[in-house]
């Protein structure tokens, strides 16, 4: 079975409260394995106030949670009955099972959080050549010295100035030859 995002409807303001009654209903009933991550998506907004600058997390969707389910019964009843919580979006009714978001929707909701969902399906390889499709060195062409799949993240070996330098890049911003 394959773990999805799910969007779970909340009493407003409790957002924060329902992550970590879940979270703790998580570990007491031992659901790990079916229930991961919870977020509560947020911003960073700037405020100016008597002339100060002031940086406070805004939340995105007021009253939505994130969760990552593997969906079973058990596993729908734990979210569902968890305080705070009044339902998962996208269900047609209290019994039935909620319809998970599209890959692309948790993509562009973790990368605003600057939490991009990684990408498992890596082919890359160490000393593969690779060309740079995006960013700062976008066109130039170098082979690949590091791989760290938990940043999604390579180092590429590019030639800048005459020389060998390495560069940082993720993933997607870098094709095979």
């Amino acid at each position: 079975m394959e773990k999805y995002w799910y969007v779970v409807h909340t009493y407003s303001g409790y957002e924060n409260k329902v992550k970590a009654n879940l979270e703790k209903r998580v570990e007491s009933m031992g659901m790990q394995d079916k229930i991961f991550r919870v977020i509560v998506p947020e911003e960073e907004e700037t405020d100016i106030k008597n002339g100060k600058k002031k940086t406070v997390k805004k939340k995105v969707f007021p009253g939505y949670v994130l969760v990552e389910i593997i969906m079973t019964d058990d596993s729908w009843y734990v979210v569902r009955n968890t305080p705070g919580v009044t339902g998962f979006v996208g269900s047609a009714g209290s019994g039935s099972k909620p319809t998970p978001l599209m890959p692309d929707e948790i993509n562009v909701i973790l990368k605003r959080m600057g939490m991009e969902e990684k990408r498992t399906d890596v082919n890359f390889e160490l000393d593969e050549t690779v060309t740079v499709i995006e960013g700062p060195f976008a066109n130039f062409t170098g082979k690949i010295n590091d791989i760290d799949l938990d940043k999604g993240k390579a180092k590429v070996m590019v030639n800048m100035f005459g020389r060998e330098t390495p560069v940082e890049v993720d993933f997607s911003q870098i094709n095979k030859i």
